[in-house]
């Protein structure tokens, strides 16, 4: 009796055992809402590695860059996910101080289009901030961030909140770059002419398209999307004489992470030349490595001065200028 229970169990678990050893390893992303979007890159990209790992790619949007960092912090060794992607070089050392990701052991590539490398974030891709407009509405745009901010034509502004977008938090630092001391004054300014403060990128762009302000927080580089998707020249960069600021995007392993080898390989191939192509294409950034863009990009206006801080010193006054900038337009 006992050699035929063990004999039915045996049979019965031979079927389990093949399907378990057919299963395929799951590889967790966490990114921003865009990123995942129908018009993003994140869908092929999730499709051409899949292609090539043997693996199951999901990708999870959290909104925004920030929220990806917050999510990551809240869940702990809880967390999912073996790969945030989204975070910029504005987030580093606040990441780095969380210590949520290893070493991704990736050799600096000679072709990059940028002079930014780190050991524990990869970065994908990299632009400017800039305010966009539609140039059939205004034909007289700011050249300067003075011009916007001093705002003689009371134009409407929309942009995001600092604190849970990486585009908003951008704009905190460009403000405190170009006027220093004076950021609080330039703040009311901008207050004074801002239809809304949205949490993340993709709630402010939309609005603007239904017409909501004159000017969007953006990237010098959005007028590329509405020039591959739809043939529309209409909408611009304004570009500032003071430069502007860049924002360098980053992708990173985490320490939670199961499958490290996996997400090691996953974001080589970030930098595979089809994918850079990809990035460029649909998240309408430059590629971090020198790859053939399409003709749109030749048709944007080009910033020509970059401004930045470094992680350091945000790190050590980012909260301080955050409590500024709230203060100011709660006034």
């Amino acid at each position: 009796m006992f050699c035929k229970k063990l004999l039915l169990s045996l049979l019965f678990s031979v079927p389990f055992l093949a399907n378990a050893a057919n299963v395929k390893p799951t590889l967790t992303v966490y990114t921003y809402n865009s990123f995942i979007s129908e018009w993003g890159p994140g869908q092929e990209i999730e499709k051409g590695f899949e292609a090539q790992c043997d693996c199951q790619l999901e990708i999870v949007a959290l909104g925004d860059g920030v929220a990806v960092l917050n999510r990551i912090r809240l869940e702990g060794n809880r967390t999912n996910a073996d790969v945030i992607l989204g975070l910029d070089n504005n987030l580093l050392d606040q990441a780095k101080q969380a210590g949520i990701v290893i070493p991704h052991q990736i050799s600096k590539p000679n072709n990059l289009n940028t002079d930014w490398w780190d050991s524990n974030f990869m970065p994908y891709d990299f632009g400017y901030f800039a305010f966009i407009y539609d140039q059939q509405k205004i034909s007289n745009p700011p050249r300067t961030m003075h011009e916007l901010v001093d705002n003689k034509a009371n134009w409407k502004i929309i942009y995001q909140d600092p604190r849970t977008s990486t585009p908003g938090l951008g704009l905190l630092f460009w403000i405190k770059n170009i006027y220093g001391d004076d950021a609080a004054s330039a703040w009311q300014k901008i207050a004074n002419n801002t239809v809304t403060v949205t949490k993340g990128w993709s709630e402010a762009y939309g609005l603007f398209l239904k017409g909501e302000a004159d000017f969007v927080l953006s990237y010098s580089t959005s007028p590329v999307a509405h020039i591959m998707n739809n043939n529309d020249h209409r909408y611009t960069a304004a570009i500032f004489d003071e430069g502007h600021y860049r924002q360098v995007e980053v992708a990173g392993i985490t320490k939670y992470s199961q499958n490290p080898e996996l997400a090691r390989a996953f974001l080589k191939y970030l930098l595979t030349p089809n994918v850079q192509r990809q990035i460029a294409e649909k998240n309408f950034m430059y590629p971090i490595v020198n790859t053939p863009l399409s003709e749109a990009f030749k048709e944007i206006k080009p910033v020509n001065k970059a401004l930045e801080f470094d992680s350091k010193q945000v790190e050590q006054n980012q909260k301080a200028w955050v409590r500024e900038w709230k203060s100011t337009i709660s006034k």
